[in-house]
């Protein structure tokens, strides 16, 4: 193993400002209190008198423009008790050489005139002189200079804060400094690669990083360079923020991370500088690692949406990011990671080799990886037997990791609501409809008559989806309100492909439209509820004929562009050709309605007996459908029964070989149409 660099924290500074503040003010007060001329017993024109008759006064010094006297009086009256006593409890450090006494008066002259004539009374050798001076007491001078000097001080300081002295008051002009936080040695992250499911591709690329950190010499024996760069991408909810938590738990480097958007301020040059810093920190640090969170934030393409010669404070940023990462100046001691999930925007130059070397795709786990998952979340809870994460797996498709744990509390809560022992595979169940469906309205009062509408309607997609080859399995099928609007859905469960025929996907609408067929056939009349239908109908519909290639009339054509804005009004095609799309829509779509209304009335005693058991339980399953109705005349296993048997496993292992060279299996949409079918 190679030397690694020893991280020396800095120890933190000493907090000495509240010392020093508190020092000054007690020093104010001490000066102020033991001011000679204000710490001095007062003593009465008479008692003066009375001291010049008795011979005790040494000396007396009238102070003209405060008017009062100071008395010092001989050392052998000192000696006098009546005289020692009240002098020592007035003064706490004892009887000093004097003065001893002080005099006030209101007006000088008048004092003159009165002391002449003490004297005149005594004899020539008792005689005082008496002694002028002008003094400014401590008060004063500190009210003319004093506070002058002190607002002097509490300016300093104040600017010593804020250009970053201060610790975290000073954010006005420490706006520059990058607001990155560091994982360390002495604060290391918790969070390993035994954290991380589901991620395995994900896992070794991220984790040959981390080897190379650790041993470079592994590789740079063999003329191998670090890379300077991995991007994470993938949907939102994947993991992909988890991974680089894993990263920071496993590289014995240092780790800085922080957000897009943290380098955007409303100043101007504020973005550029802060990278600037961040990059002389990780210098500083290296070999380090830095994860740049939501780096779309500042990693947009250049040029688009901008004022022509405006300055745009964004560019700016992206400007300086990009020399940082791969430039005059750049260390290869720094790497950096990065995630985003809308790699579509981000610039060109940000995404080429040098800056960032790898791409990681981080997907949506297949069934595998999500079992995976379910035994990570699952672990802190308390469970009951019967919980398979087998099955959670298959019933939860296209699910993501996010979600996943989202699934796995609400079990949890659902359980505590019920105040049971242990979470069962009910509580799952219950916690998938929430997620899927939203919250259950119980308390939604629905009339009779809608309520057999939607009955009918949910029947008519059981129904038909049950008896077409290609369409979905059903999972369940509820009349209970979910949600803001429906008030019914039926849950499918989705084989997990990539590919779709032609065939599965006019499966697929004839199964969405059953419920408006069911709908028309029962009561001669159709209603609003089968709103989000129609709409997925509609977008696959346009989907066959403009994306895919798959109509007659329009040809092997595909007006699909992956990098197209959303504000792009112009179309790729000709006013004919916009027509026929249309028109081939509009006849693909009353083609699948004739299909479903005829399949319906072929097995309308199937959708009665559906709909009243429907009305009656409000919720049934795939097993009530078998019963009622009997099993589905087609042979293949589902997914679901498939993976759960164990059969799903076997195929895998036997097609791991052929894998790199074989299609994936089956899917055709970017998105799979929605496993939930919700009506209003």
């Amino acid at each position: 193993m190679p030397d690694k660099k020893k991280i020396i924290p800095k120890s933190p500074k000493p907090n000495y400002q509240i010392w020093i503040i508190a020092i000054l003010i007690a020093l104010i007060f001490g000066v102020t209190y033991f001011n000679g001329s204000n710490s001095l017993p007062v003593v009465s024109s008479n008692r003066l008198e009375n001291m010049l008759l008795s011979n005790d006064v040494r000396k007396v010094v009238l102070i003209r423009n405060q008017n009062y006297v100071e008395i010092t009086l001989k050392s052998e009256a000192l000696e006098n008790a009546k005289y020692r006593s009240e002098l020592e409890s007035q003064n706490t450090f004892g009887v000093g050489g004097g003065p001893h006494f002080k005099c006030k008066f209101g007006d000088v002259a008048k004092f003159e005139n009165d002391y002449d004539d003490w004297n005149e009374n005594l004899p020539r050798e008792q005689q005082v002189s008496l002694e002028y001076d002008d003094r400014s007491d401590f008060t004063s001078i500190f009210w003319q200079w004093g506070f002058l000097a002190f607002i002097l001080f509490g300016f300093w300081f104040l600017m010593r804060r804020m250009t970053g002295g201060g610790g975290p008051g000073g954010q006005i002009f420490n706006i520059g400094k990058s607001k990155a936080a560091l994982f360390d040695a002495e604060n290391k992250v918790k969070i390993t690669f035994g954290n991380v499911a589901g991620l395995d591709e994900a896992k070794e690329e991220v984790k040959e990083i981390v080897d190379f950190l650790k041993n470079p010499g592994k590789f740079t024996k063999l003329g191998g360079k670090i890379p300077k760069g991995a991007l994470l991408v993938g949907p939102p909810g994947t993991g992909k923020t988890l991974l680089a938590k894993a990263v920071a738990g496993e590289a014995a480097v240092p780790f800085f991370t922080l957000s897009g958007s943290d380098f955007v301020e409303m100043f101007v040059g504020v973005g550029a500088a802060r990278v600037r810093d961040l990059f002389k920190q990780a210098k500083e640090k290296a070999p380090c690692i830095v994860f740049i969170d939501e780096i779309d934030a500042i990693g947009r393409s250049r040029g688009k949406g901008q004022m022509p010669g405006s300055n745009d404070e964004r560019e700016n940023t992206l400007n300086s990011l990009l020399v940082e990462m791969d430039g005059f100046s750049t260390d290869s001691g720094v790497i950096i990671l990065a995630a985003t999930n809308r790699p579509d925007v981000l610039d060109s130059a940000l995404m080429r080799p040098g800056r960032f070397d790898r791409q990681i795709s981080i997907d949506k786990p297949d069934i595998v990886g999500r079992e995976a998952i379910f035994k990570v979340h699952l672990k802190p809870l308390k469970m009951a037997k019967d919980v398979d994460p087998k099955k959670l797996a298959a019933q939860t498709p296209g699910f993501a990791g996010a979600e996943i744990a989202n699934v796995c509390n609400e079990a949890a809560l659902i359980a505590a609501r019920r105040d049971k022992s242990a979470v069962d595979m009910q509580d799952f169940q219950d916690a998938i409809d929430r997620v899927i469906g939203g919250l259950e309205k119980k308390s939604k009062i629905i009339s009779p008559e809608e309520k057999k509408i939607v009955a009918y309607h949910e029947a008519g997609h059981a129904v038909a989806g049950w008896f077409l080859e290609h369409a979905d399995p059903l999972v369940k099928v509820s009349i209970v309100p979910r949600g803001v609007a429906a008030l019914g859905y039926a849950q499918y469960l989705p084989k997990e492909q990539f590919l779709y025929q032609t065939e599965q996907l006019v499966d697929e609408m004839c199964m969405a439209l059953g419920g408006r067929a069911a709908e028309e056939l029962t009561f001669g009349k159709i209603s609003t509820g089968a709103l989000s239908d129609l709409e997925r109908v509609t977008k696959m519909a346009y989907s066959i004929v403009s994306v895919y290639g798959m109509n007659d009339k329009i040809g092997n054509v595909s007006f699909y562009d992956s990098k197209q804005s959303d504000y792009n009004f112009t179309k790729p095609y000709s006013e004919t050709t916009a027509e026929t799309i249309d028109a081939e829509v509009r006849r693909l779509i009353d083609d699948a309605y004739v299909r479903t209304k005829e399949l319906l009335s072929k097995h309308s005693e199937h959708l009665v007996v559906v709909a009243k058991e429907l009305l009656e339980k409000e919720i049934i399953f795939q097993s009530d459908l078998e019963r009622l109705i009997g099993k589905r005349p087609f042979l293949h296993q589902t997914s679901y029964e498939a993976y759960t048997n164990g059969k799903l496993k076997e195929e895998k292992k036997e097609d791991e070989v052929s894998k790199k060279d074989s299609k994936p299996e089956n899917r055709q949409f970017p998105e799979k149409p929605e496993e939930v079918k919700s009506e209003n």
